[in-house]
């Protein structure tokens, strides 16, 4: 238990319930905000338990005074510390970084309401604000198809009863181009313009199925009467709203008033998604960063955006699609982790906005600040890999040779997770007879780090070798050799299933397949084999010109790398006619290379 008295008596008294507990600092600044199912056994938790983050450590150290509310639900101390994250900024808790004003879109309370898009709603003037809407083209979309769909006055004249039926007002000039019915001459009833709103209510929400079977009953009804000219305009609209129903659905019509959320994440930020569904369709779509500040779980993460994009975006969703189970019960809220399906569609879906958004993000920050995107890389990559120290500085070795002969090995160094070409190495192996790659790897990496330990020059953090279990222990058999075991840290990458080996450990670490961390790896790896192969096939196709050529009496090595150059390969030098041998090497040598290709 705490060493302060005073927390340790505030701790003692604390509520088995669920609740919102502060930490303030000696000052009376909040410097934490929490939730818990428990109060007790949360907020002892940070006294008694061995914490392996270092923040954590040291926000402990700071906490003079303790403060907690109680609450009846889980979901309440979520929306609740939600709210005092927002209040007071604590230095210890994520920062969600969304400081965008959205707009909303406001039927306004007035007799023959207004339609229209704003940024600060009036919660009081009683009007009915709709959204916000974080993609303000999709907002548009549906002003755009309302306006098309509907006449409705955009003027702020003051239509009432009285003011109509005293002629106070005339028509203007959108009546006259058919874009309203003339409201404030009595040319349109409120009756009627009411439920125009009322379709347009439906349409904002996304019940556009509903309004679209009105629309096709309204249709049949005026060709039932043979007025044409009306069911024509009406089938119009009808077909209208049909194209963009077909356009905006995304998956089964069914799937109807459920949230969408999803979390990717890296060793500095979190990054959330959510999607809003409607009959199929995504009527709201937003991300948002978050940025990590004690080492928060994804699990962590995604219960506070959950929280924050509920009472954000207004939900009031009974149902919640999620990637993984989060460690709160919610009363009348159904969590479902699909596996496939459409539900499943739509959290790829939504995975990948936080994805592309993390992606755009960390191209922007790459050009405004690179030396933080690199740190941030090698942060993850030391994360990722549970190394002691960031790894500004790896090498990779990679072994080829082609059945047996030509054996070489190549060696790819990156600094600050970048190629740096100019210290890559090529090396032929000198003393290993046959296709035996363990010994092959065995003797590069004692030649390498013999060689920096003789010219006194820095060793990398990381050795990254290209094969599995076999390799890697040949490659820490020279490391113990040159008593660099310890002092550098290597791993193994099997190329069938990307499994990341250790030495001593026989149980392969899988990293997620799409992480950073992965892809420098591999980046590695690629390099290594590439710059090794092109040094095998100039090692083989010399060897070539020697056997082949070069065993023509007559025909030296300058003569058979001029044929080589000209016919690419040994095969076309056969095949060619004696005309245009001779015009590269002499009719008396070509002679020589007919003859000798015809024995």
């Amino acid at each position: 238990m705490p060493k302060n008295n005073k927390i340790d008596a505030i701790v003692k008294s604390l509520p088995g319930k669920p609740g919102v507990y502060q930490f303030f600092d000696r000052k009376g600044k909040v410097i934490y905000v929490g939730k818990a199912k428990n109060l007790k056994k949360r907020v002892s938790s940070y006294f008694t338990k061995e914490h392996d983050a270092g923040k954590i450590r040291v926000m402990v150290k700071k906490i003079d005074n303790i403060e907690f509310v109680v609450v009846n639900t889980e979901l309440d101390a979520l929306l609740l510390e939600n709210n005092l994250i927002k209040k007071y900024q604590p230095r210890y808790n994520v920062m969600l970084k969304d400081d965008k004003s959205f707009p909303w879109i406001c039927i306004k309370k007035e007799p023959f309401p207004r339609v229209f898009s704003l940024r600060n709603p009036n919660r009081r003037d009683g009007s009915e604000y709709f959204g916000p809407y974080a993609s303000v083209r999709m907002m548009n979309t549906i002003l755009d198809l309302i306006r098309q769909l509907y006449q409705l006055r955009n003027c702020n004249l003051k239509l009432t009863k009285k003011n109509i039926q005293s002629g106070k007002f005339k028509v203007c000039l959108e009546y006259h181009i058919g874009n309203c019915k003339g409201p404030c001459e009595g040319l349109q009833s409120e009756e009627d313009y009411n439920e125009t709103i009322a379709s347009i209510r439906q349409i904002i929400k996304g019940n556009v199925h509903s309004v679209a079977g009105r629309l096709k009953d309204l249709m049949m009804e005026y060709a039932a009467k043979q007025e044409f000219e009306k069911a024509q305009t009406v089938k119009e609209k009808y077909e209208l709203l049909q194209r963009y129903q077909h356009k905006s659905t995304i998956v089964n019509p069914k799937i109807h008033n459920v949230d969408v959320f999803s979390i990717i994440s890296d060793v500095e930020s979190g990054y959330a998604n959510y999607l809003k569904v409607v009959n199929g369709a995504v009527v709201q779509a937003h991300t948002i960063e978050m940025k990590k500040k004690l080492d928060e779980s994804d699990e962590e993460l995604l219960a506070i955006a959950i929280a924050d994009f509920r009472q954000r975006f207004e939900s009031d969703s009974r149902e919640i699609i999620l990637p993984f189970t989060v460690d709160y019960t919610f009363e009348d809220l159904h969590f479902t982790i699909p596996q496939r399906g459409d539900k499943k569609q739509l959290l790829d879906l939504s995975i990948r906005n936080a994805r592309y958004y993390k992606m755009e993000k960390d191209k922007q920050q790459s050009l405004v600040d690179p030396e933080r995107h690199t740190k941030r890389i090698l942060k993850t990559l030391q994360k990722d890999l549970r190394l002691k120290e960031a790894p500004r500085h790896i090498e990779c070795f990679d072994n080829s040779n082609l059945q047996g002969s030509y054996a070489v090995a190549a060696m790819v160094v990156f600094k600050d997770a970048k190629p740096e070409k100019k210290e890559y190495r090529h090396y032929n192996i000198n003393t290993v007879e046959g296709p035996d790659d363990y010994a092959s790897m065995r003797e590069v990496v004692y030649r390498r780090y013999k060689r920096l330990l003789d010219e006194k020059k820095d060793l990398p953090q990381l050795i990254v070798i290209d094969g599995g279990k076999g390799q890697l222990s040949a490659a820490l058999e020279s490391l113990e050799k040159l008593e660099l075991r310890g002092k550098i840290s290597i791993i193994g990458i099997a190329k069938r299933l990307e499994e990341i080996y250790y030495p001593g450990d026989s149980v392969p670490l899988y990293i997620d397949k799409k992480s950073e961390s992965l892809k420098v790896i591999q980046h590695l790896r690629d390099e290594a084999h590439r710059f090794g192969i092109t040094h095998h096939r100039k090692k083989a196709e010399k060897g070539t010109v020697k056997t082949e050529l070069t065993g023509i009496r007559g025909i030296g090595e300058t003569t058979a790398q001029q044929l080589l150059k000209e016919f690419k390969s040994v095969k076309k030098i056969k095949e060619a006619g004696f005309e245009k041998l001779a015009s590269v090497t002499g009719k008396a040598k070509a002679k020589l290379i007919k003859d000798h290709f015809k024995q």
